[in-house]
């Protein structure tokens, strides 16, 4: 018997184990010493529940390393990069703990670590990575698997962009806790920070698709579509910033005040998240189908839903399109010459997208992740209504909406894997479904009163 006939034997005695190499066990080390530095400093603010919430993420984030490589290192950087600005914080306390002043006088601070300062460059990369995606559409040629150049970079630039997401969202979750005591919170409590959370949580997931699909050619060229709805959110989250200062962090409302919120809101993100780059490539899957299209009228139901979905953020601000500002006007215009611009540009895009089958693929998988999680938190929501209300499901206006995008992706689920739902239809119903839960997330907040009402625009 050769060694290699025994190193073969030995990796399959030892299984999943055997693959595992030195950057993976150093990886799940690095975890294990960040969680117990966590606790050690800051156990007491903690209670029992974030302390199991502690201890139960230490083995889901080493697997999900090992799972998919690329984690592991961007897991390393966040963690650096977010015990830098701590520490940056740290060299000046006030009289309850580190001086937030500091983020206006030292220049890491404040050009780049700083919560602000981080998730104003999420944004800024969010934007540049979009356009370079789409700049790989319009020059050169599709490239090899991995597509061309300019693609290359908008995916590189979306990596940084989730890597300032998460500086900004745990160095966030840092600041709040030194205003003063019972302020600290994790940082999922208010619409801004659920729109980071939305912004840098559906970018990763986006860059596991590009990643698993890589061998596909023209899987890449997703990316264009899918950071769309992204820059979308990330222009919401500007305007916000800007008209509400919702950058300021605020106390929990009583309601919140639960450790429910921290598995809930996460869950539904994830939801949201995979919901969404399934209705873009549902998108991507049209335009494609659309390629050899001769007559406008035809293309005239895409466009008008493509509108639609750039519509509802103004529609759903109080005073809906009567008080539409400039911003919002710009906003509009620019996503419906966008969608124009898309459809006009047909043929070309469709020669750069992976086949049908692969769209297909990724919009299947995309709903059935968003699927699994959004029932787990409607399940902890139910959980988190009975301590707050005393009752798991009252009909309020929110959860009726959350049962109703439920319902509509389980029967999306179910008639694929019953009925072999594909093709067209099956692209037409994602992209209404994302209008859908677009409704359920911002819209039964702006017109539905209810004990969910925590917001408004």
């Amino acid at each position: 018997m050769n060694t290699t006939t025994l190193t073969l034997d030995r990796g399959s005695r030892m299984g999943w184990l055997g693959r595992l190499g030195a950057y993976d066990w150093v990886f799940a080390a690095a975890v294990v010493a960040g969680a117990a530095y966590a606790f050690s400093r800051y156990r007491g603010s903690m209670d029992v529940y974030e302390t199991w919430i502690l201890l139960g993420s230490v083995p889901v984030l080493v697997a999900l390393g090992w799972f998919w490589g690329a984690l592991r290192s961007l897991t390393l950087a966040v963690g650096a990069g977010t015990l830098l600005a701590i520490s940056l914080y740290g060299r000046v306390t006030d009289g309850f703990g580190a001086d937030l002043a500091q983020a206006e006088q030292v220049f890491l601070l404040k050009y780049f670590l700083s919560s602000q300062s981080a998730i104003l460059w999420m944004c800024v990369l969010v934007f540049m990575s979009t356009v370079f995606y789409w700049i790989g559409f319009a020059v050169g040629d599709r490239g090899d698997a991995r597509g061309n150049t300019a693609q290359r970079i908008g995916s590189q630039l979306a990596w940084a962009s989730v890597f300032m997401g998460l500086v900004g969202t745990l160095v966030r979750w840092f600041e709040s806790h030194q205003i003063a005591p019972d302020i600290g919170h994790i940082p999922v409590s208010n619409l801004y920070e659920v729109f980071v959370l939305f912004v840098w949580l559906t970018t990763v997931f986006h860059l596991y698709f590009e990643q698993h699909y890589a061998e596909r050619e023209g899987t890449r060229g997703l990316g264009a579509f899918v950071m769309l709805v992204v820059s979308a959110a990330v222009g919401f989250l500007l305007w916000y910033t800007v008209v509400r200062e919702a950058h300021e962090i605020q106390p929990l409302v009583p309601a919140l005040q639960s450790w429910w919120m921290k598995l809930h809101v996460p869950a539904n993100f994830v939801g949201y998240g995979t919901f969404a780059i399934a209705a873009m490539v549902a998108f991507a899957y049209l335009v494609k189908q659309a390629a050899g299209e001769t007559q406008w009228r035809k293309l005239v139901p895409l466009f008008v839903l493509g509108v639609v979905l750039c519509l509802e953020p103004v529609v759903f601000r109080k005073g809906g399109l009567a008080s539409i500002s400039s911003y919002w006007a710009v906003y509009f215009g620019v996503s419906a010459l966008l969608v124009g611009g898309i459809l006009a540009a047909r043929r070309r895009i469709a020669d750069r997208l992976p086949s049908f089958d692969v769209l297909d693929d990724v919009m299947y998988k995309a709903i059935a992740v968003g699927f699994a999680f959004f029932t787990i938190a409607t399940i902890l929501g139910a959980f988190w209504a009975a301590e707050a209300w005393g009752g798991y499901w009252s009909w309020d206006p929110k959860e009726t909406w959350a049962l109703i995008v439920w319902l509509n992706y389980a029967a999306w689920l179910h008639m694929r894997l019953m009925k072999g739902l594909r093709g067209a239809v099956s692209a037409w119903w994602a992209l209404v479904g994302l209008a859908v839960t677009t409704f359920a997330f911002l819209g039964v907040n702006m017109f539905l009163s209810g004990l969910h009402s925590y917001g408004e625009l």
